[in-house]
């Protein structure tokens, strides 16, 4: 069995009136019990299953497509790679092939890439944060759809942008192969200093659902 020295949580937290995009209704969270009347406590969540950091399943674009509790258990983990695009692409900026180039050699069949843009640390209600993060465009989403890469995470909103077509082509390409887009992580710096790790992404099995929040883990 492989033995890791440090984990490192990559999820957003889920909160009362946390962000979410931007059409969604807020999340909203509240006290079921209380320890001090009912002996324990327990709450309530009402939030869109794409909220937060969490996971797409082909079903998210395709009507025809798996759900998120159809896609194999297995596939929600695997060795990592890490990119580093801080300061190399900005807001409202397409992300290509050539943002890629480097990290050509390590992104193979079923890796599992990690965009880091440095937006993770940006989550708000700003209108930066909600519309203008940098996103994969359709090039690059053909590129890592011909590497057969397991599943592409990134700090933003989304995989897709405002700017070509709100979520499309980006997700129609990779979904359509079964690569499923992980959105809203947050890379902490200190993971950024290794160039791979092991990914585990599980989401919740929602029996139907096009996506689900997920606890996202890295290990090294």
């Amino acid at each position: 069995m492989q033995k890791f020295e440090k984990y490192f949580d990559l999820s957003q937290p889920v909160y009362d009136n946390c962000p979410g995009w931007p059409t969604y209704e807020m999340t909203t969270v509240r006290n079921e019990a209380f320890h001090e009347r009912d002996h324990f406590n327990a709450e309530q969540i009402r939030l869109n299953a794409h909220t937060g950091t969490h996971l797409d399943a082909p079903y998210h674009f395709f009507p025809d497509g798996i759900t998120i509790d159809e896609m194999p258990v297995e596939k929600f983990q695997g060795e990592g790679v890490l990119v580093d695009l801080r300061g190399k692409v900005g807001a409202k900026e397409g992300i290509t092939s050539e943002h890629l180039k480097a990290y050509e050699d390590v992104i193979q069949k079923d890796t599992i890439v990690l965009l880091n843009t440095g937006w993770g640390c940006k989550r708000g209600f700003e209108e930066e944060y909600f519309h203008d993060w940098p996103y994969l465009t359709g090039e690059v989403a053909a590129w890592l759809k011909a590497k057969e890469i397991r599943g592409v995470g990134i700090d933003t909103m989304s995989v897709g942008g405002w700017y070509e077509g709100t979520g499309r082509p980006c997700h129609e390409i990779l979904l359509s192969a079964g690569i499923w887009a992980l959105e809203e992580i947050n890379i902490p710096d200190e993971l950024m200093e290794y160039k791979t790790c092991y990914v585990m992404t599980f989401p919740l099995k929602l029996r139907g659902f096009s996506g689900s929040p997920t606890r996202t883990v890295a290990a090294v």
